[in-house]
């Protein structure tokens, strides 16, 4: 039988359990977030270089080398535009840098920077899940420390 807890056992893990929740809220669920606002900003770059990939190929497939089309000033502000010979393009390559490819070149280009940047994505969703399985843990010794049982509080039920 173990002896029973006195008055100063329980006075201290109370701060040991608002350390640990402040932990949680504070540190993990913060970089949770950002790993998955990062992981989200690389999918919306693929988004983009995909979109221009399916753009080029139109290009190649109409042949055509006068284009129309809107250009963004800024500020979703848009106006029309010619293009006189639309046979090489630039594509923005990082840090503010664009480079003047043909249509083959682009696409090259974009092969390679999508699967590096799909390759990101998954360290970041590896980087997600870590983040997952610490805030798991930690709730895990906050339930130890509360002397909780890790049964669920009640049964789910399928809605069908």
């Amino acid at each position: 039988m173990s002896p029973p807890l006195d008055a100063n056992a329980n006075a201290n893990v109370d701060p040991k359990v608002l350390q640990y929740e402040n932990f949680i809220h504070e540190v993990l669920k913060k970089d949770l977030q950002k790993v998955l606002e990062q992981r989200d900003s690389v999918y919306e770059k693929i988004s983009q270089y995909l979109q221009l990939k399916n753009t080029i190929q139109s290009l190649q497939d109409t042949g055509c080398q006068k284009l129309k089309t809107d250009v963004d000033l800024g500020c979703n502000f848009f106006v029309q535009a010619e293009v006189e010979d639309s046979s090489k393009i630039f594509v923005s390559v990082g840090f503010g840098f664009f480079l003047e490819m043909t249509h083959d070149e682009a696409l090259r280009f974009i092969e390679k920077k999508t699967s590096q940047l799909t390759a990101f994505t998954e360290q970041l969703t590896k980087d997600s899940a870590k983040i997952k399985a610490h805030i798991r843990m930690v709730l895990e010794g906050l339930r130890e420390l509360q002397g909780l049982s890790d049964e669920p509080e009640d049964t789910r039920r399928e809605i069908h």
